[in-house]
């Protein structure tokens, strides 16, 4: 895949970045010609390990929009969300959902720079790698960055929400 860097960025997502003193991050966004929607789709588009890539997930805590920071090789384990958050239920929401809370589509959802005000909550095992690559606004579009900065941009609380191995090998294996 060829990439090219450039101000590719999502509009929205630009202005955020100057508003956050971040421009220079502009320089760095990187602009596929086939979509990097997922996780692995990115991973392999930016020449990285898939756990150096974020995905920016909305979930609904008791109705209200949450967002959860993860990284590319693993999965949220809702429960964990749902105890961190003190919530009765918490569910995936609809696209429309995504789309009215963030302003962006699904597979281009950034780390912040979103239309509405939302609860972050970033795991930790994020702070693994020294760069991740995260949405810059449309589902062709990347940008790196330091994940302590990541997570500090997005105003994230860091917390443990990652699936354990063990219940992911089971869901896998259908046990």
């Amino acid at each position: 895949m060829t990439s090219s860097s450039g101000t590719t960025a999502h509009p929205r997502f630009a202005e955020a970045l100057r508003e956050l003193g971040l421009e220079s991050v502009l320089s760095g966004v990187r602009s596929f010609p086939d979509a990097t929607r997922t996780a692995a789709q990115a991973a392999e588009a930016v020449g990285c390990a898939l756990g150096e890539i974020v995905k920016s997930l909305i979930f609904a805590a008791d109705g209200v929009p949450v967002l959860v920071l993860m990284d590319g090789a693993s999965r949220v384990d809702m429960e964990l969300v749902r105890r961190e958050l003190g919530a009765e239920k918490v569910t995936r929401p609809n696209a429309d959902v995504v789309r009215e809370t963030t302003g962006y589509a699904i597979g281009g959802v950034p780390p912040f720079g979103h239309r509405t005000r939302t609860r972050v909550l970033a795991d930790r095992g994020l702070l693994d790698h020294a760069l991740v690559w995260a949405a810059a606004g449309t589902p062709h579009t990347v940008f790196p960055m330091d994940p302590k900065d990541l997570v500090a941009h997005a105003g994230g609380t860091l917390v443990d929400v990652r699936e354990a191995r063990e219940v992911r090998e089971a869901r896998e294996s259908g046990r």
